[in-house]
């Protein structure tokens, strides 16, 4: 995992947030989802300050709010289905503008609407901070399964590769004159998607023979051994800690 690997969400800045090591800030979002998750969704001041929170950490990474919010579309399908639980929900049930909605339903919907909006946003600022290299870096650092964390890396490295093959042949395809318009062609794309994978199959064999006659066995050598001093951990440590106090206070209060 030597290798850089750019990707579209990381936005590069020179903050306080993007010198932190990957490990630190994963954990930091880890925690404070976990927070946020825990928190009863009846203290809804909670999960405004907490929106509050991530918004500080957005200022501090220097990422814009409208890029912000305009990555965090991502959640819409979970959107469209908090906004029909009150209709279907069961339970009690109340007139809101001449529309029947059930109470529990209401309540389920803005648990879901605020919970995933603030995980979402979350991850969102860390995948605008830290490069997929890093990010694999650290969760190898968290110790994290081994061959999960090299699953992942040769997905994320030859993902490009897949889809740039797709797109030469889709090239391929119209300089023949062939354009996709109906059921007709769906026999063509099935031929495509099939010389796709037969073609990706064999490239992974190659690569895999390539790896072991350089002395692959199992486990990939670590180049950048990323380390986090106690100051770093103290300074990722500072979002989850303030949304946890939050979260004791909403249980108490």
């Amino acid at each position: 995992m030597g290798a850089g690997h750019a990707h579209r969400l990381y936005r590069h800045a020179d903050s306080p947030v993007h010198a932190l090591p990957p490990h630190c800030k994963i954990a930091a979002v880890f925690a404070f989802v976990l927070v946020v998750v825990s928190t009863p969704r009846e203290a809804v001041w909670a999960f405004g300050l907490y929106a509050l929170l991530v918004a500080a950490v957005a200022a501090t990474a220097r990422i814009p709010a409208g890029l912000l919010l305009r990555r965090m579309l991502i959640e819409i399908p979970f959107v469209l289905f908090a906004v029909l639980m009150p209709f279907v929900a069961e339970g009690e049930r109340i007139e809101v503008l001449g529309t029947s909605l059930s109470v529990p339903g209401l309540w389920g919907a803005w648990n879901v609407l605020a919970k995933g909006t603030l995980g979402v946003a979350a991850s969102v600022i860390l995948a605008s901070t830290t490069e997929l290299r890093e990010l694999l870096l650290g969760l190898q650092r968290l110790k994290l399964p081994p061959l999960l964390v090299q699953i992942a890396s040769f997905m994320i490295r030859y993902g490009d590769v897949i889809t740039d093959e797709l797109r030469r042949m889709s090239v391929a395809r119209r300089s023949r004159g062939f354009e996709a318009r109906g059921i007709r062609h769906w026999g063509v794309l099935a031929k495509t998607a099939g010389a796709l994978f037969i073609r990706s199959y064999e490239r992974g064999e190659r690569v895999h023979l390539a790896m072991v006659s350089r002395g692959y066995t199992g486990s990939m050598p670590v180049i950048d051994d990323v380390t986090a001093t106690p100051a770093q951990w103290a300074r990722a440590a500072v979002l989850p800690t303030a949304a946890l106090a939050v979260c004791v206070i909403g249980w108490t209060s």
